[in-house]
């Protein structure tokens, strides 16, 4: 697995416990047991970025290059797809919320910034898949 397939990795198990934990926290704010699951779940995911620094720098071999261009080539259709995705959840964002509260209605200012990072961790995720999905059509003597 070579660099850019773990950094990959690294986000998406990383934004899937973001949003997750983002979710949690807006759908239920109040104390109790989500309380202790919520905290459960930022330790988790603090552990995590904090192991897999330490793993994204660990190469299989000294002889072992950064980057190639097949990873600069799957990187740019990832970004492609990545943009794409961008622009149609920037839409829904703006249509669904149109949609649930109506013309007359009001959303408040502080869901604004909560909705924009949960577009930016999704779009970030889309980008990550579409790497995992172009590394993984070829057979592994292709690595």
């Amino acid at each position: 697995m070579n660099k850019t397939q773990k950094g990959a990795w690294f986000c998406l198990i990383t934004g899937t416990l973001f949003l997750t934990y983002i979710t949690l926290i807006e759908m239920f704010p109040g104390g109790g047991t989500w309380n202790k699951l919520v905290k459960g779940l930022s330790l988790l995911l603090i552990f995590f970025m904090g192991m897999s620094a330490v793993w994204l720098r660990i190469k299989q071999s000294p002889t072992e290059v950064d980057s190639d261009e097949r990873d600069k080539f799957i990187k740019k259709r990832a970004m492609f797809a990545s943009y794409f995705s961008l622009f149609w959840f920037f839409i829904a964002t703006c249509t669904i919320p149109w949609l649930i509260v109506g013309p007359e209605g009001s959303i408040p200012v502080c869901v604004l910034p909560v909705i924009l990072l949960g577009v930016f961790i999704i779009v970030m995720l889309v980008y990550s898949v579409a790497i995992l999905i172009q590394y993984g059509r070829r057979g592994k003597e292709n690595e």
